[in-house]
């Protein structure tokens, strides 16, 4: 009996070492090229506090262009995920001369808000909406995080950046005037305490998100005393953080680097217009504007929203065959997710965007398909069902 029972028990052990090889080789989970970081096979081990799946209103501000699209995919998806979070909805649109302020007592009562892109007219003395939002609510941290989605072919593998951008002061504070016919004075305005702010942020989501090392972007060869003072903030937090890695590198040395070898960045700080040019240098590496989840944060409120900037908000073709890529904002809404204690429902629907985008069936133009917006859209809910 013994020798009899023991190919049985030699062909069981085999068996079982082959389904739990399965589950950890990217070729083969989920029939594609997901890894297991995208299909985790046991549940998020959290443990809520009692009320924490009371639903969360959050502000919705659908903006211009392929706002509407992009959001009203967002809503699809929640809806077909039962999200505990229900949306405030808000017309908005970049040509009105500030932000209602129904608008802004929103944001303030929610603390979150999801939004398209709100197209800033160019030149013509209309200020920035964007900018507005930053300013009024203090959202000093822009997160853009550019990574190599799988089943989706780059020209660099192994990205997996994340640009920390200081979003109140810099050249966007907007201190613009004429000082005489022909000759407009703009200001650059760097405080220590912003600049050590930003950069505290910077380390601390290094620690907590396990990265290894921080960059700080400048061009203080240059601009010795703004610029320069940047750095000394960012050195003198980097002392606190000795498990942290930490060296500085010149913005334009920086965008060369990051077009010639992007895996040698990971978390990276920067002034406000520096960040604004690296994160879209690293969005188009690593696929696109149109993949790339980001989010704007402060002490008391946060802003979610396409990562890099929204150069397609205004391409008529895009919002007339409705073809907007989705995957950005739902990404960014994956985040908002987590940042509202959900983290179960963001695992899930960071999961079944990952599978869409690897089996590479529904894509859109902008990554080398037809797809429809909705067609995205119906297939990520497939996903989730």
């Amino acid at each position: 009996m013994a020798r009899r029972s023991l190919p049985i028990l030699k062909q069981l052990l085999q068996r079982s070492s082959s389904e739990s090889s399965s589950l950890l080789n990217p070729s083969i989970v989920g029939g594609g090229l997901l890894g297991t970081r995208y299909e985790p096979k046991r549940s998020v081990t959290y443990m809520p506090r009692p009320g924490d799946g009371t639903p969360r209103a959050v502000t919705l501000i659908p903006g211009d262009g392929i706002g509407p699209l992009v959001t009203g995919a967002v809503e699809q998806v929640m809806e077909a995920m039962h999200a505990p979070i229900y949306f405030e909805k808000f017309e908005v649109h970049g040509d009105m001369p500030k932000v209602p302020d129904e608008v802004m007592e929103s944001i303030k009562k929610n603390k979150v808000c999801l939004k398209g892109g709100l197209a800033t007219p160019v030149g013509g003395g209309v200020s920035s909406l964007n900018v507005e939002l930053r300013k009024e609510l203090d959202l000093f941290a822009s997160l853009v995080n550019c990574f190599n989605l799988p089943g989706l072919a780059t020209r660099h593998e192994n990205v997996d950046i994340v640009v920390i951008r200081e979003n109140t002061e810099g050249e966007y504070a907007g201190l613009e005037h004429e000082v005489v016919d022909g000759v407009v004075e703009s200001l650059k305005v760097i405080t220590k305490f912003c600049s050590e702010r930003i950069a505290k942020y910077a380390f601390e989501y290094a620690y907590l998100n396990n990265r290894k090392k921080v960059t700080a972007v400048h061009k203080a060869n240059i601009m010795k005393l703004a610029d320069g003072l940047f750095l000394e903030s960012c050195r003198e937090v980097a002392k606190k953080y000795p498990g942290i890695q930490y060296n500085e590198i010149i913005v334009d040395n920086c965008c060369m680097q990051l077009v010639s070898k992007p895996e040698q960045f990971d978390v990276m700080v920067t002034p406000n217009l520096y960040g604004n040019l690296v994160a879209n240098t690293a969005a188009g590496i690593a696929g696109g504007t149109g993949v790339m989840p980001g989010g704007n944060v402060g002490a008391d409120h946060a802003i979610f929203e396409q990562g890099a900037s929204a150069g397609n908000v205004g391409k008529i073709e895009l919002v007339e065959q409705k073809k907007a890529n989705p995957t950005a904002l739902l990404l960014s809404s994956a985040m908002m997710l987590r940042h509202l204690q959900f983290p179960s429902f963001a695992d899930r629907l960071e999961c079944a965007v990952m599978r869409v985008v690897s089996e590479g069936k529904y894509r859109t133009k902008d990554l080398g398909g037809t797809s429809t917006t909705q067609e995205v859209v119906d297939a990520v809910i497939d996903v989730l069902a």
